[in-house]
């Protein structure tokens, strides 16, 4: 069988692949937190975040909206001396911006209600024969991309967002051979 490619670079990236990438979901907490880390992410790999994931938890207090949406400017200077996250004042002022705008979102029913209702609650599925087959982008991706800035969220590019959606589940672009699509 064909796996991703991309989950044997390590033990950690395997596992993520194995257990959670691509698995469907709907809990409006874990869908922030990983937003989180895929914003942190950009530019960099996602092995240094899933590396520094634990401490993100930590500092963020597990990504609990609530919390999240009322860090200060105290907050953001003591997470910018932290060494075990990724030290970015922007993406860290991104987060606390994207959580109250999750909290917007309550009413509504929810971060995770919003997302799904753009994919009218099916995964898109996408199974390319090799990884270098799937896209950077996509219409979808765009299109919540600019609905998100619309609700006032910040650093949710097409880009960011088509890798937040895929580790979400809203796109399932495991490879064809891939015993985990």
């Amino acid at each position: 069988m064909t796996e991703c490619t991309w989950a044997q670079s390590s033990p950690a990236m395997q596992q993520y692949h194995d257990t959670e990438w691509g698995k469907p979901e709907h809990d409006s907490q874990k869908l922030f937190g990983l937003l989180c880390l895929e914003t942190f992410q950009a530019g960099l790999s996602w092995q240094t975040v899933l590396n520094k994931r634990a401490a993100f938890e930590q500092d963020f207090q597990n990504f609990e909206p609530h919390h999240v949406a009322q860090m200060t400017a105290t907050d953001v200077e003591r997470l910018m001396q932290d060494p075990a996250i990724i030290r970015n004042r922007r993406k860290i002022e991104a987060a606390i911006t994207n959580a109250q705008a999750v909290l917007q979102l309550e009413a509504d029913g929810g971060f995770g209600q919003y997302l799904w209702s753009f994919v009218d609650d099916q995964p898109l599925i996408n199974h390319p024969q090799t990884d270098t087959e799937v896209p950077a982008t996509s219409a979808l991706s765009e299109r919540v991309s600019k609905a998100l800035k619309q609700q006032g969220f910040k650093f949710v590019g097409p880009t960011i967002i088509y890798s937040f959606l895929q580790g979400a589940g809203l796109i399932n672009d495991h490879v064809d051979g891939c015993p985990f699509k």
